[in-house]
């Protein structure tokens, strides 16, 4: 059982072909994180509309490939600077607050929506309100995810254990437990001091599963692949996840029993679901 806990498609991309790729080197399961579509959010004043797609290519997905998908949707933190631009701050926050709505009730109506994410804030510097707006919005994600017991997965800018420790903290003041918080594009702080409690969900490099490995298997992996055309095997490849898996497998640098928890035990945990082969 090979788990990749975050990657994207499209229709427009390599979409089946990228999923076939996936499985054919080894890969059973994955988790379809909805792409950003600012442009469809803003002519139909609503994020439901992707939603729905990123279900149906899902759907198809597993249909013609064979493999199990599960997905995540929430309003994309970058979505907002667009949004502010063109409908004025206080229209783009309440669109954005809007699509947390939506994503909450997409998780509670499809057991295969098993996350609201990817949300948070931009991974570039902006302006402080821009920040400050960012903060409000994902607050009230946590706080969604909260009511309707699911994970968020989160977007920002590069991991360290003080924004870690930041949104276990903002987490609690809602009543979301740390280890239903997922750090998207996380690198490998696997120990409890370095990610206060949430789940890092780790670009599966070489380099960074092996040194994830080093500090136990409280971790997922990831390949955060963007499927553009114009940037093949960005972030990485479809297959990465399950040839690292195999090749560290086969040169004694992971276990059997930490294969298990990585791509099996945690991702049932986080998201309260079980995979079967």
């Amino acid at each position: 059982m090979i788990f990749d806990n975050h990657l994207h498609l499209r229709r427009d991309g390599r979409f089946l072909d990228a999923a076939m790729e996936f499985k054919k080197a080894g890969g059973t399961h994955f988790v379809l994180c909805q792409y950003p579509m600012p442009d469809v959010v803003l002519r139909k004043k609503s994020y439901s509309p992707i939603y729905r797609e990123t279900l149906c290519m899902a759907e198809e997905v597993e249909e013609k490939v064979g493999v199990k998908v599960f997905i995540t949707v929430g309003p994309y933190p970058v979505d907002y600077l667009l949004f502010k631009e063109k409908l004025g701050r206080e229209q783009a926050i309440a669109l954005m607050k809007e699509g947390m709505d939506e994503a909450a009730r997409f998780c509670e109506e499809n057991e295969r929506c098993i996350a609201i994410g990817e949300i948070g804030r931009p991974h570039f510097d902006v302006d402080d309100e821009t920040w400050n707006d960012s903060n409000d919005i994902l607050f009230y994600g946590m706080k969604l995810a909260a009511d309707v017991d699911v994970p968020v997965v989160l977007h920002t800018e590069s991991t360290t254990p003080e924004n870690c420790k930041e949104f276990v903290e903002m987490g609690k003041k809602v009543g979301l437990k740390p280890d239903k918080i997922v750090k998207h594009f996380s690198p490998p702080l696997v120990l409890s001091e370095e990610n206060h409690g949430l789940m890092p969900s780790v670009l599966a490099s070489r380099r960074n599963v092996e040194e994830a490995l080093k500090k136990g298997s409280r971790f997922l992996m990831e390949t955060d692949y963007i499927d553009d055309v114009k940037r093949p095997g960005a972030v990485l490849s479809p297959r990465t996840v399950p040839r690292q898996t195999k090749r560290m497998l086969e040169m004694g640098l992971m276990t059997e029993e930490q294969v298990y928890r990585v791509h099996k035990d945690n991702p049932e945990r986080t998201y309260g679901i079980v995979l079967e082969e």
